[in-house]
């Protein structure tokens, strides 16, 4: 059986694609911080379709229905995913449009602009927002946090993490009250009449779903936006192509267009599941009771499905693409996610004649254990 090869720390810290390229290459496994990391396209799939042994009971805190499994995580999610249908996703289009019309058109033009505070942060929590029916004033509120939440998860304390945590749970809590005379008609009201195993949602439950809702996906839309972005700025002929397509593709190919370029430039690199028996992966054997990262960012560049990592191939790649996972846990936001993505994208190139990278100040990358970029200073024309 072979053994893992160990993370290199400072490796990682500098570029994790390129880093997790070599691991992949080397072991199919790698190990470091106590966890064990999955690093290749089939042994990731293998895992994430099988909750029976890769167990996504992690957190200390009962995560609803992230931390769930079998027939209790399938209750929940069958609550979630109606939040997330193809008719509740299309109805969010112009609100989204408009979101990001109002951000775009407040831009300088011939001078730099921070692409994840100036436009992937406002948009994020301005669509959340909008969509959950929270209002206007929450949003400041939740720009402050996320900056709390970011620095907190790059700090690795879990004091820190779980204080910014509790933080949003409160804020969350403020929300409930004024719905609870059962007027309300948004999406928060209409959670918190939710019914599982015939009893109505708990405040915690509500609170849960709530936050798995926006905490992740706050930060995870202003990265996303900071990777197209970057991309679209770095490989000029397919920000042309692009821009062709606004004009004349279906809805369909430019959400296909975009989630091809997370797949080049994953942000979102793993997530974790615990071993509920011993397992073989990849030569190595896992012991009951492991802490296991499943990482997509290296799956998404195995060249063993992907020839040419690197090759921007959105028809070829889709059916392999593991940006929002697999299994029973997939992302249920992946529509709404493209949508919003594709909506700030086709109007972002509407908007402008060019983006390029700012000459002056180079895009830094994010570290360890978050993906993408960190800042992407551009220049809109």
């Amino acid at each position: 059986m072979g053994e893992p090869a160990e993370i290199d720390s400072e490796r990682t810290w500098a570029d994790q694609r390129s880093a997790f390229d070599e691991l992949r290459e080397q072991c199919p496994v790698a190990r470091g911080n106590g966890r064990l990391m999955l690093l290749r396209h089939a042994d990731v799939i293998a895992a994430a379709k099988d909750p029976e042994v890769f167990s996504s009971k992690v957190s200390r805190r009962r995560v609803i229905p992230n931390g769930l499994d079998g027939e209790e995580h399938t209750a929940y999610r069958a609550i979630v995913d109606k939040y997330f249908s193809a008719e509740r996703v299309a109805h969010e289009e112009l609100q989204c449009r408009e979101s990001a019309a109002t951000i775009l058109e407040r831009l300088p033009r011939g001078q730099m602009v921070r692409t994840i505070t100036d436009i992937g942060t406002p948009y994020a929590v301005r669509t959340m927002s909008t969509w959950l029916g929270w209002p206007a004033e929450v949003q400041s509120d939740l720009v402050e946090w996320m900056a709390r939440n970011h620095a907190a998860t790059r700090s690795g304390d879990r004091q820190q993490m779980a204080a910014v945590a509790e933080e949003f749970d409160l804020l969350i809590h403020s929300l409930l009250g004024p719905r609870r005379d059962g007027q309300a008609t948004d999406v928060t009201a209409e959670l918190m009449r939710e019914e599982v195993d015939g009893r109505r949602l708990t405040d915690a439950e509500v609170v849960s779903i709530l936050r798995n809702f926006t905490a992740g996906d706050l930060g995870s839309m202003a990265t996303s936006a900071g990777v197209v972005v970057h991309y679209l700025a770095a490989n000029p002929h397919i920000q042309r192509q692009l821009r062709d397509q606004v004009r004349t593709a279906s809805s369909a190919v430019l959400e296909d267009a975009v989630n091809e370029i997370l797949r080049i430039d994953d942000p979102f690199v793993s997530n974790r599941r615990r071993t509920t028996q011993e397992v073989e992966v990849g030569g190595t054997v896992v012991a009951p009771g492991s802490e296991v990262l499943l990482n997509w960012t290296a799956a998404n560049r195995d060249p063993r499905v992907f020839p040419d990592p690197d090759s921007y191939d959105p028809v070829a790649n889709a059916p392999a693409n593991l940006v929002f996972g697999t299994g029973p846990h997939v992302c249920p936001a992946r529509g709404l996610t493209l949508m919003e993505l594709r909506v700030l994208t086709e109007e972002l190139l509407t908007r402008t004649s060019w983006i390029e990278l700012d000459q002056h100040e180079p895009a830094v990358r994010e570290t360890p254990p978050v993906g993408g970029w960190a800042r992407v200073p551009v220049v809109l024309s």
